[in-house]
């Protein structure tokens, strides 16, 4: 049988509309959607009724599949001639493990393209009114994870120089480690009073945003019972939400709704 294709498609946000034209345009075409937890659900209303859609969800504790599983489903699909969509959440190749996955397709001879997606480093702050960069205030930012491989012993982010190299941090699956990243930032050297914000299922209905500052971002994040998925921007841009560029939190629920209701249908 011909060998099949595989697509590695980054799904977004959380925004169910953030998805690319060809991104979505490939998912319809789809024989097999093998897809993760933090997708849009509402996007596998796109695929073809008859489509195999498989759950590859992880979660930070434990996972449904091994990546071994996954990259062993994406191959097998693909050798019986399947044009596979391998849709993930954000983008496939930031902190998404999608590059493996392009090895593993090379490895066995298996044509496939990679489909960018918008990145939730950068989609959920502008949702809660935080532009990484502004003139004046931040000319660079910086994107880390604060879900590291446990395998690696020890941290990989030099925090030294993360705490002085200016413009904006943002910082991705950091829930259960924010107080010990924030530590980590004081103690090299990073201004207590940074503004720091914390935003909790961003770019969705659900999404809840909270500002405090370096030193106490931990905590408000602890009191407010905030959960995965949740990203943590630190810097002076932080400041620009609360000057009246918070557009998200402020449309009414009916207008919110109307937004995200096009992709939302069956």
């Amino acid at each position: 049988m011909k060998t099949g294709k595989v697509y590695l498609i980054g799904a977004g946000p959380g925004d169910p509309d953030l998805i690319t034209r060809k991104g979505l345009r490939q998912l319809q075409r789809a024989d097999v959607v093998i897809y993760d937890r933090l997708i849009p659900h509402e996007l596998l209303n796109e695929a073809r009724a008859d489509a195999e859609l498989i759950y590859a969800g992880k979660q930070p504790t434990r996972h449904r599949l091994a990546q071994e599983d996954i990259n062993a489903l994406i191959v097998n699909r693909a050798l019986t001639g399947n044009l596979v969509v391998r849709l993930k959440g954000g983008d496939p190749l930031i902190f998404g493990r999608g590059a493996e996955e392009a090895l593993v397709c090379r490895t066995h001879g298996i044509p496939f393209e990679i489909v960018p997606g918008v990145s939730s480093a950068i989609a959920v702050p502008a949702y809660a009114g935080i532009p990484l960069t502004h003139r004046g205030l931040s000319s660079a930012f910086t994107v880390i994870t604060g879900h590291e491989d446990p395998a690696k012993g020890e941290s990989s982010v030099n925090y030294q120089a993360l705490a002085n190299i200016g413009g904006t941090i943002v910082i991705m699956m950091g829930v259960k480690q924010l107080r010990e990243i924030t530590e980590e930032l004081l103690r090299h050297g990073m201004d207590v009073e940074m503004p720091a914000a914390i935003i909790e299922a961003g770019t969705t209905t659900r999404q809840r945003a909270f500002v405090g500052t370096l030193s106490t971002i931990s905590e408000i994040a602890r009191a407010k019972e905030i959960q995965p998925p949740a990203i943590t921007v630190i810097g002076d841009v932080v400041r620009l939400r609360e000057q009246g560029i918070a557009w998200f939190d402020l449309l009414p629920e009916d207008l919110l709704l109307a937004a995200l209701a096009p992709a939302m249908l069956p």
